[in-house]
């Protein structure tokens, strides 16, 4: 397992070190104690999520406040997703700054969201199957969201706008400057 650093403070992307060999292939695709160790974050998860979304889809940019924040490790396994962070906490000197990756089952990336983040994607591919393993239970009273077209973000989802197909409620989320981190 690799750790790469993103230009935000504490996110990271993890990367599997795979065996291959004509029968195919294997890879540990989390390990508590290596994560821990290499990127000093606290890794137990307690929750595992699974979304399957059609092409345009954009489910974000989503978080839980206070008591109830989540760290995430996400993946996709199956199509393609280019995968959000937000960095929303106000004390962070990255505060308001954004990452993205593409993530596939090819290139077998997972990306680390820690508390205090928002998070999204949107799906490339015809479908995609998402997963995400969560520190923290989720809790609907601790809901939050930034709207995905915030203009102080200006967040490259990769798609043509025409394309993005949102839940009502992400349609109405926040902005930037409106929202309480």
């Amino acid at each position: 397992m690799k750790i790469k650093n993103t230009p935000l403070k504490d996110c990271y992307i993890i990367e599997p070190t795979i065996f291959e060999d004509d029968r195919g292939y294997f890879f540990e695709k989390y390990n508590e104690e290596k994560f821990e160790k290499l990127t000093g974050q606290n890794g137990h998860f307690v929750q595992d999520n699974i979304s399957k979304s059609s092409y345009g889809v954009l489910r974000g940019i989503h978080l839980q406040k206070g008591e109830h924040a989540q760290a995430k490790l996400v993946s996709c396994l199956e199509g393609k997703v280019y995968d959000v962070a937000v960095d929303l906490r106000e004390d962070s000197p990255t505060f308001g700054q954004w990452f993205g990756v593409e993530l596939t089952p090819e290139n077998k990336l997972q990306l680390y969201v820690p508390r205090g983040f928002g998070h999204g994607f949107s799906v490339l591919s015809e479908t995609a199957v998402f997963a995400y393993k969560c520190d923290n239970f989720y809790n609907k009273n601790s809901e939050g969201g930034v709207l995905w077209n915030d203009e102080k973000l200006k967040i490259d989802w990769q798609l043509p706008s025409e394309d993005i197909i949102l839940s009502d409620k992400d349609a109405v989320l926040s902005t930037f400057d409106d929202h309480n981190f």
